[in-house]
């Protein structure tokens, strides 16, 4: 079959170069229309469900609202994970699926457990919902709602992000959420005056089912005159503040009404916050966040944005103005400019060492065209399997592997030419170029779909990987996979047609300078290790081992960390700080990050937005701190220096600010995918807070002496000051008082109680009634709060409830329906793995755990051993897949081996340059050894396949060796060169991204160095050693 599609590509050249103009076309279709985004998204599946209630304190939404969806959700098929937090007003169950199942069957799945859970929860609590289809890569762009003039305030933009900003950007295709963030929500208040209420003997509740009353609108169907139907309509909604305060409560006793407003002031207030935005140390601001819809386009989406910002931007009220100060794209072109520059110089690199290897200018150039076109057929591919565009799928591309069977079809051909010229020349016969070109193209096309089946087979174990290291490397060995596809179909099919073309004139096969050099160079070294071939094996197998000592030197990580340019900084500090100090605390952080000259401009937000994706307490504020490009740093040029000096500065500078360094993206990231904000997390499973808290401080004081712990931090699970108000129920019954009548005047002090809607034009608020702020402003006041019983008198709060202050749990986190305490750190200055064992003996021997609490240990380290776990199953499986595959090639189990002796040499040579980078091992650097394996394997293979040609011609072993290693110089040289320096770019690139590539190109650099050594100078001297006996040709010293 192979070759009689070379035959007809041969015969039909202009049908198979219109076919390959088509499939340019399509390619070049698909790559504009790519899903373009800077790195995978690696969040897992998983739904939040969301349920806010104001009012109620953690341990409350634990028992009445977290437990019950807990219970609900548990059951569901393909169920990984399950867990929450309950905040003061919030609860945040997550639900993480299996990788298999489909997001939108899982929201499904959610949605129908969601009815079991209402059904335990109380409506006054509120009804859990599920949060909006997005994922840690969601947030692609954040924008600042301003008036200059100042002719608006922080509730009037508010007012404007809500009904007129979140409205039109909801119809940008792609965007699933706007979340409003900062400002203060208008609120119709009735603010009533206990005094007042006394004096006319009314209740609350009295106003309140008053109001409630008051305030509807009603249909009653039509009615008919003569030809015509008319709607019947009752029209009752309060329409402003006047209509409010002109509600009757009651009749006095002399038939005079009491209104509304005779008991209380109608204004117009805010909702309770629990969060804030702040920018550059100037004060609040108004903020909104665009969440891109799961598996949409980001840069699309953020150019649709941007496309009707400009439309909303003119339809803001005058004084108003947007402004956006977090947009993805910028992150997307860097990183894709990484990898632009990466590509197009290891294209040149290629293209250069195989015009000065090959010796002909036009072969060159027709194996540099497959370069352009393999990417072309892997992006059609990339778009039909749904494979994005980004630093993984398109940085780790080697153009050096991709041309390897082009290379072997030119260079044969170009050989054979020259040998068939020759010959005509001196025979005197004309030669047919068309059936040379055929015959070299079915001499090599066994080989040729060998090289390129082994470099695609040693990727397809990376297809097994899961998790975050799945979602990083999988697109990587497809778009690799697809372009060995295309590049094995066009070097069967395109170079065969074209080579017709370019090469059917005067051939000449020169030899190459660096041919020549390299030959006299390596023939008295290849004689001189036949002379001690001993030794030599000795020395290589020495280097083995050394190697393999090296190896746990090098210490661990998971995956390197992408720079994206930018710096999160999160703030906590105690769980008793209010909203107004955490926004005064949180200005002075900003102040001294803006005086760096390094730092643009500085976004903080304080608590939650309106979507509490993110479920963090007043106590918690994330900084973003986008910095000016490099080139414009003054005070240092090192990113990792200037967060040191950053740190430092807020230490001294701001006291109660706890501050760690992160990025943006990966914050996120790694809190949705773990339920962390750090690289180690040591999660302490128990019961009791109080001892969970107790032993996470015990945590805390051991690892934080580990060399590299940064950042150390136990979660802040007690601490927040409540105002308990216990009703005595033996005096409430004395004074014909209920239970309720307390609660709702506790419900009533600050945050009121819901009593419907007020309509302007689209826009609707919602309507409270409270009591006044001089009713709430301290203990003394809501203790002397008085009720009024039923026979008319007047009770103080004080006697028929216990009031205390107290501190409770300020944020319970529960996994997998139990209890646990979190200690989150960073590491800097050492590798993750190394430090992990360290702590964990430290541990282990100054912490004693009460029977039934346990320990694990999350964030990047859990990330880590799991990939590493898989690897252990990954690595076997692409070894054992190359055995095979050298096996049935060979048929022989001594030649495999032979052959198979180039990985160990690979091996060695990826130690030691991660070694003398100071690398650790990463997943990243394991996957450039599973791609080194393949390259190593393959120069064994040309070199031996030929020594066994030159045998089966009737040359002896000796003589067979030393031709072969003599003849086959320029193809492993080739070979070798094009893979390294289409890899060169990437392990010395510096810019966007170019962290994540750089141990796998370091990996595969170093490592084909000492193979290819071993190909030229150990191997052939094996093959002499392994087969001479067979031969009884020569002794031992004649190798």
């Amino acid at each position: 079959m192979i070759n009689a599609l070379i035959r007809f590509s041969v015969e039909n050249r202009l049908i198979v170069i219109l076919l390959v103009a088509i499939m340019s076309a399509a390619g070049a279709y698909s790559l504009i229309n790519l899903p373009i985004d800077a790195v995978p998204d690696v969040t897992n599946v998983q739904v939040q469900v969301l349920t806010a209630a104001p009012s109620l304190a953690p341990l409350e939404m634990e028992r009445q609202v977290t437990f019950p969806v807990e219970v609900a959700m548990s059951g569901l098929p393909d169920i990984e994970e399950i867990r929450s937090v309950s905040k003061f007003g919030l609860s945040a169950v997550t639900v993480v699926f299996d990788e298999s199942v489909d997001t939108y069957f899982a929201r499904q799945l959610v949605l129908e457990r969601l009815a079991q859970a209402r059904e335990q929860i109380p409506e006054s609590i509120g009804s859990p919902e599920m949060g909006p289809i997005s994922t840690g890569l969601g947030e692609i762009y954040q924008y600042e709602l301003k008036s200059p003039d100042g002719s608006y305030d922080a509730k009037a933009l508010r007012t404007v992000q809500d009904w007129n900003v979140r409205r039109q950007l909801l119809g940008v295709p792609g965007a699933t959420e706007i979340n409003s963030f900062g400002g203060y929500e208008k609120q119709y208040q009735v603010r009533l005056e206990p005094a007042k209420l006394q004096s006319y003997g009314l209740t609350m509740r009295d106003v309140y089912e008053a109001v409630s009353r008051n305030n509807a609108n009603v249909g009653g169907a039509y009615i008919q005159k003569g030809a015509e139907q008319y709607l019947l309509r009752g029209l009752g909604l309060v329409e402003n503040p006047e209509d409010i305060g002109n509600i009757v409560v009651k009749t006095g006793p002399e038939g005079v009404p009491i209104y509304v407003k005779n008991v209380g002031e109608i204004v117009e207030g805010s909702t309770v916050r629990q969060g804030a935005v702040t920018a550059d140390g100037k004060g609040e601001i108004v903020a909104g966040i665009v969440l891109m819809l799961k598996g949409e386009n980001s840069r699309t989406v953020v150019e649709n944005v941007k496309s009707r910002v400009e439309d909303v931007k003119k339809s803001l009220p005058a004084g108003g103005g947007l402004s956006p100060f977090y947009d993805r794209t910028q992150l997307i072109d860097r990183a894709i400019a990484t990898v632009e520059k990466n590509l197009i110089e290891g294209a040149i690199l290629v293209i250069v060492v195989l015009m000065l290897l090959l010796g002909n200018w036009r072969g060159a150039l027709l194996v540099a065209t497959i370069i352009p076109l393999s990417m072309l057929f892997a992006a059609i591919l990339m778009r039909v399997f749904n494979v994005s565009g980004n630093l993984m799928s398109l940085g780790a591309l080697d153009f050096g592997l991709i041309v390897d069977g082009a290379v072997v079809m030119v260079e044969n051909t170009i050989r054979r030419r020259a040998e068939a010229q020759h010959e005509s020349e001196t025979l005197g016969h004309r030669e047919n170029p068309q059936r040379t070109i055929l015959e070299s193209c079915l001499e090599v096309a066994r080989p040729v779909v060998f090289a390129v089946a082994i470099i695609a087979i040693v990727y397809l174990p990376i297809l097994s990987l899961r998790g975050i290291e799945g979602k990083m490397f999988v697109p990587m060995a497809l778009t690799v996979v697809f372009a060995l596809i295309g590049s094995l179909l066009l070097s069967l099919t395109y170079v065969p047609a074209m080579m017709t073309l370019v090469l059917s004139g005067k051939v000449s096969e020169k030899e190459s300078f660096l041919i020549r050099w390299a030959k006299k160079a390596y023939m008295p070294a290849f004689d001189f290790v036949g002379r001690y071939r001993a030794q030599a094996l000795a020395l290589a197998v020495g280097l083995v081992a050394i190697s393999g000592a090296i190896f746990p030197y090098l210490g661990s990580e998971f995956i390197p960390r992408l720079d994206e340019g930018d710096i999160a900084v999160q703030v906590q500090r105690l769980p008793s700080v209010s909203l107004e100090e955490s926004v005064r605390n949180t200005t002075e952080v900003e102040k001294v990050l803006m005086e760096f000259p390094e730092v643009k401009t500085v976004i903080s937000k304080t608590g939650r937005a309106e979507v509490a994706t993110d479920p963090m307490s007043v106590d918690f504020s994330d900084l973003y701190v986008a910095l000016k490009p490099p080139e414009e740093w003054t005070t240092t040029k090192d990113k990792t220096e200037l967060v040191e000096k950053m740190s430092k500065a807020l230490d001294e500078r701001v006291p109660g600010a706890m501050a760690s360094f992160s990025q943006p993206i990966e914050l996120r990231v790694a809190e949705l995918i773990s339920g962390v904000r750090s690289d180690v997390a040591i999660k302490l499973y128990g019961d009791d807070l109080k001892v969970l808290k107790e032993k996470a401080d015990e945590i805390v004081k051991s690892v934080q002496t580990v060399k590299g712990a940064e950042d150390v931090k136990a979660e802040a699970t007690s601490g927040l000051p409540q105002l308990q108000i216990k009703p005595d129920r033996a005096a409430i019954a004395r004074y014909g008082l209920n239970v309720e009548d307390v609660n709702d005047m506790v419900e009533s002090v600050v945050a009121g109680k819901d009593a419907g809607q007020v309509y302007e034009g689209e826009q609707r608020f919602n309507l409270v009634v409270r009591l006044d702020e001089e009713s709430g402003k301290n203990v003394d006041s809501i203790r002397n709060l008085i009720l009024t019983a039923p026979n008319g008198s007047r009770v103080p709060l004080s006697q028929v409830a216990d009031i205390q202050l107290v501190e409770d749990a300020a944020q319970i986190t529960r996994e997998d329906t139990r209890r646990r305490i979190g200690v989150e750190l960073n590491v800097r200055g050492r590798d993750i793995g190394s430090f992990v064992v360290e702590a964990q003996a430290k541990i282990a021997k100054e912490v004693q755990l009460p029977p039934g609490y346990y320990l694990k240990w999350g964030g990047t380290f859990e990330n880590l051993q799991r990939a590493s776990e898989r690897l252990l199953i990954v690595v076997p499986i692409a070894l054992f897949l190359i055995f095979v595959l050298l096996y049935t090639t060979f048929n022989s189990i001594k030649q495999a081996l032979m052959i198979y002796t180039g990985i160990p040499f690979a091996i060695v040579g990826g130690i030691v340059a991660l070694a003398l980078r100071g690398m650790p091992f990463s997943i990243s650097a394991g996957v450039g050894f599973i791609a080194l394996f393949g390259v190593a394997v393959l120069n064994g293979v040309v070199m031996v396949s030929f020594i066994n040609h030159l045998r089966e011609e009737g040359k002896t072993v000796l003589d067979a060796v030393r031709e072969g290693a003599e003849t086959r110089l320029r193809p492993v040289l080739m070979t070798a060169l094009v893979a390294s320096l289409g890899f060169i770019p990437m392990a010395l690139a510096t810019s966007a991204g170019a962290e994540v590539q750089r141990p796998l190109a370091t990996v595969v650099i170093g490592g084909l160095i000492t193979s290819t050594l071993l190909t030229l100078l150990i191997l052939p001297t094996l093959y002499g050693w392994v087969e001479k006996d067979r031969e009884g040709e020569f002794t031992e010293d004649e190798i």
